[in-house]
């Protein structure tokens, strides 16, 4: 099951989606669209639920792209598949060749899809806190406008990350923030414990993307955490003290 926003979905020639955890064929822990082969499902269960995705975005299995995340602010373009087990360690992909799917695994962290249709430009970025934080929106929108994209242009949208009502942190997380920036004491509000307070990750990342100059930014108002029926959560998993955790993926196409 996949998740789209009219935005990107109305875009001729551009293919997307947000996908749940649903529709997959992996069992238990991982049930069932799990597509992290970073997670200790089976290899080949993870195989053919990415191929399922692939389908759904009409490219070839072999042409969804996801990169070795390492919550870096690093953006890459990319004009075919990497070779198995050659990944490069980055957290945004960017693409102007068709039928090529750039793809995000998440479990927490903010998937943002990017496009501009006139360019024919798309890109795929992982946000967690330390990315977005470096640099990571940034990242994409200069890669982005290197292959002839216009900020004004780009059509940007937030899939299902986790909300500021489950996204606890501690007092120095906090002051990271706002000895950057003053004003980023906007994205947190009282806490649930004393010494604590709740950070905005989504609503962060939507303000990367607006003072990126990006023309139309989007949060989907989804939360990991809070829907398990839908997502998998990196902090539900460690709340519960369970083994592990799927991930979700996000991807983009040109047509």
């Amino acid at each position: 099951m996949r998740i789209q926003h009219p935005s990107l979905q109305t875009l001729d020639g551009i293919e997307h989606g947000f996908f749940t955890r649903k529709g997959g064929t992996s069992e238990k822990t991982y049930h069932s669209l799990n597509c992290g082969f970073g997670s200790g499902d089976d290899r080949e269960q993870v195989r053919n639920n990415r191929a399922l995705v692939a389908e759904r975005l009409g490219v070839a299995a072999p042409r969804l792209v996801t990169a070795y995340q390492v919550h870096s602010p690093t953006a890459l373009i990319i004009d075919a598949p990497f070779a198995e087990g050659e990944a490069p360690k980055v957290d945004a992909l960017v693409t102007n060749t068709p039928n090529l799917a750039v793809a995000i695994l998440t479990a927490d962290c903010g998937p943002i899809l990017f496009a501009d249709r006139e360019a024919g430009v798309i890109a795929a970025a992982h946000a967690g806190w330390r990315g977005a934080f470096e640099g990571v929106v940034e990242a994409t929108l200069e890669q982005m406008c290197s292959l002839g994209a216009r900020r004004e242009a780009i059509t940007a949208v937030l899939g299902p990350t986790i909300s500021r009502d489950n996204y606890e942190v501690d007092q120095g997380f906090m002051d990271r923030f706002t000895e950057r920036d003053p004003d980023w004491q906007r994205f947190f509000s009282a806490g649930k414990r004393d010494g604590h307070v709740q950070f905005d990750l989504p609503a962060f990342i939507l303000s990367r993307l607006q003072e990126g100059g990006v023309g139309t930014a989007i949060n989907l108002d989804r939360c990991t955490y809070g829907e398990e029926e839908m997502f998998f959560s990196y902090r539900r998993t460690t709340h519960r003290n369970e083994p592990d955790y799927g991930r979700l993926i996000s991807a983009i196409a040109l047509a």
